[in-house]
């Protein structure tokens, strides 16, 4: 099951604050937490003070919690990795190497008496996670998780984003990556403040297009807000998205009609088998309403790319069936558009592939 999680930073916001986050988005169906030790120039006790009691809440809320460290923080702190129980001793559920051993040691971590997680870094396209598994872990206990990038224009490239994902995911492992916020009163773990993504092309767009963006590539599991803190407005949008497939966004027709709308909005869509260049097609509601007539009352001249379209009975036997434009295109004069796919999103539509299953969502 796909995840949304959360990042906290204990030592730069007071504790009410924190726990009221985890609430909120508790309740909008977030299950993971981030938390980071990288930063943190406290004693051990002091950190165990301070994130125990925060780990305990947001477990009882339902998140896992995974913490990012490297060997640095294991020397600062007096930590071993044949010895995890600080990880234990502050509520984590596990531990992200932000840095990592030679492969071996992370293998003998995974087999931890506590059960906690280790979590590779895999912002890297080299063999970290080839070594680590010729090491035979126990894979069970092994998750990945790429990195964020605070500085403008030193997030992933897709393509690199790409080959490092597969590096870990054919081991079938759990991967998380980050989205930022794009609340100008953010933070997260270091002083630059100029969003936290993972990848580059995210840095700017809204926060649900870049959720839906993994959720359309498919290849990562846990889908992380990197900073601190997000608006009720970004929580909203994306509470209650279904995360196992992709949703867009539609702008709608004013006088769309009632029977057009409920194709839109309450139907599960698939884009058929036989795909084409110019248009996805989800053809069930033309046989689940056969015998409908659906008027003509919104044809215009050019279809754009996003347009959605329900075709209209002058068109027979495609009457009521639902469209999206993947580039402009004369309208024959009996085609109805009846709404159009949120721009920030018309990218989107290059991922939905023959028999994809995807929904629309009005926009508010």
């Amino acid at each position: 099951m796909r995840r949304l999680g959360i990042s906290i930073y204990p030592e730069k916001s007071d504790k009410e604050t924190i726990l009221n986050y985890i609430d909120k988005t508790s309740k909008a169906g977030f299950s993971r937490i981030f938390s980071c030790l990288l930063s943190v120039e406290k004693s051990k006790e002091e950190i165990i003070n301070d994130f125990k009691e925060i780990n305990t809440y947001a477990k009882s809320k339902g998140f896992e919690i995974i913490v990012d460290v490297s060997p640095r923080v294991f020397n600062q702190l007096g930590i071993s990795y044949q010895d995890l129980t600080f990880f234990k001793d502050i509520g984590a559920d596990g531990l992200r190497l932000d840095m990592g051993f030679t492969g071996n040691e992370e293998a003998i971590m995974t087999f931890n008496p506590y059960d906690l997680k280790i979590e590779i870094n895999m912002s890297n396209d080299v063999h970290t996670i080839d070594t680590i598994m010729d090491y035979k872990p126990n894979r069970y206990n092994l998750y990945a998780c790429h990195n964020f990038y605070p500085h403008g224009y030193t997030g992933l490239g897709l393509e690199f984003f790409e080959n490092c994902t597969k590096r870990f995911s054919k081991y079938g492992l759990r991967t998380a990556a980050f989205v930022t916020s794009q609340n100008k009163d953010t933070f997260g773990s270091w002083p630059v403040t100029e969003g936290l993504p993972t990848l580059e092309m995210h840095r700017h767009l809204p926060m649900d297009v870049q959720i839906k963006h993994f959720i359309a590539m498919d290849s990562i599991d846990d889908i992380l807000i990197s900073n601190c803190y997000p608006t009720d407005e970004e929580i909203d949008k994306v509470k209650g998205l279904d995360l196992s497939l992709l949703t867009l966004d539609v702008e709608l027709y004013k006088d769309t009609p009632e029977i057009e709308q409920k194709i839109l909005f309450e139907e599960l869509h698939f884009n058929r088998g036989d795909q084409n260049e110019n248009m996805i097609r989800s053809t069930q509601s033309r046989v689940k309403y056969k015998g409908h007539h659906f008027a003509l009352f919104h044809a215009p001249e050019i279809i754009r790319r996003g347009d959605v379209i329900i075709e209209s009975s002058e068109y027979g036997h495609y009457a009521g069936e639902l469209q999206i434009a993947l580039h402009d295109m004369k309208n024959s004069g009996k085609t109805n558009v009846v709404g159009h796919i949120r721009k920030e999103e018309h990218f989107l539509l290059d991922y939905i592939k023959p028999w994809q299953k995807f929904r629309l969502r009005k926009v508010k």
